[in-house]
């Protein structure tokens, strides 16, 4: 089996063995190395094997596209992706006007010049393993588009969709893998699914309420983590959003049972924090996590992307991705 490298890197007749090689080899297509699985029912497929999609991406050079790349998180994306060596960044976008366009983009998170410029749409000619947003809903549904054009896998960090949107963003999985989450973190997605083991072990004998605090620049409330986490409770209880209570005010009466409190608190530059507390008579349980920065949330970004690089069509979450990795 050949290694990683890139085209310059074999002679002639070493990359024409690779093109007409045998099941197992390795393939240059795109400037992307795909593993050969079997021979094609039709002659359509150019080469004479077709491409896997259970490649382990992880020891390959993977190319990056970042949205948002002016944001904190894309800001911290890039750094990451300059101090990696098997990543490198393909594109940075952001908004319209934003008065970074044309410059270097390693340039303006700080890091030196990486040779790519920070551009306000993804050009066609540019080839992606995955793009990563961390924007707003309509800019993420704007790279949606072109990635779906291109056929760039997508990971969505992006938070506060409406209904309709969030049915957008998934239906792309008919034509590109599109990884969705609210929270790219590998404790809070364990926090999760925590949660959901011990609502299911408490049933409805404990009031749940979910509290979370960030920064206060923060646009959507309650965060998407908080409702994630509403949504597994609710699932092992089975409540619904229509049970969800969003803070308290007034003489509300005594509290119902099947009912999920969330609570928002906005302060300082907080990256996160989340607990869900589980009341019962006599005790109480409280899970918790706290990021201390964003490398939590952007490591696990990119984890997803070289996760979802060389998978097929479909929607995908951190449960499947967390799933792979045991």
């Amino acid at each position: 089996m050949l290694g990683k490298g890139d085209e310059g890197g074999f002679d002639v007749a070493e990359k024409r063995r690779v093109v007409a090689g045998r099941r197992g080899d390795w393939i240059l297509c795109e400037n992307v190395w795909r593993v050969a699985t079997r021979w094609p029912h039709s002659r359509e497929h150019g080469f004479g094997w077709l491409l896997g999609d259970g490649l382990n991406v992880e020891t390959l050079l993977l190319t990056i596209g970042i949205h948002g790349a002016t944001g904190r998180m894309g800001t911290r994306l890039i750094q990451l992706i300059h101090e990696d060596p098997a990543l490198r960044l393909g594109a940075a976008i952001d908004r319209a006007g934003h008065p970074g366009i044309g410059e270097d983009a390693g340039v303006l998170c700080g890091v030196g010049a990486m040779g790519v410029t920070l551009e306000v749409g993804l050009d066609p000619k540019v080839k992606l393993d995955a793009m990563i947003d961390f924007s707003t809903p309509a800019g993420a549904l704007g790279v949606l588009e072109a990635c779906k054009e291109a056929g760039i896998p997508l990971v969505v960090g992006t938070t506060g969709f409406e209904a309709e949107q969030k049915r957008a963003v998934e239906g792309a999985g008919d034509r590109i893998p599109v990884l969705i989450s609210a929270n790219f973190s590998k404790a809070v997605n364990l926090l999760i699914r925590l949660a959901g083991e011990a609502a299911r072990v408490l049933g409805e004998s404990a009031d749940v309420e979910i509290v979370e605090r960030h920064h206060h620049f923060k646009k959507d409330a309650p965060s998407g983590t908080a409702l994630r986490l509403a949504e597994e409770v609710g699932k092992a209880i089975g409540v619904g959003p229509e049970g969800y209570a969003h803070g308290r005010a007034g003489v509300v009466g005594e509290r119902p049972r099947g009912e999920i409190g969330l609570h928002a608190l906005r302060a300082g530059d907080n990256p996160g924090e989340h607990t869900v507390v589980f009341g019962l008579m006599g005790e109480c349980l409280e899970l918790t996590h706290r990021a201390l920065n964003r490398d939590g949330f952007a490591r696990g970004a990119l984890d997803a992307a070289r996760f979802l690089a060389g998978k097929g069509p479909g929607v995908y979450t951190m449960k499947d991705m967390l799933d792979a990795s045991t």
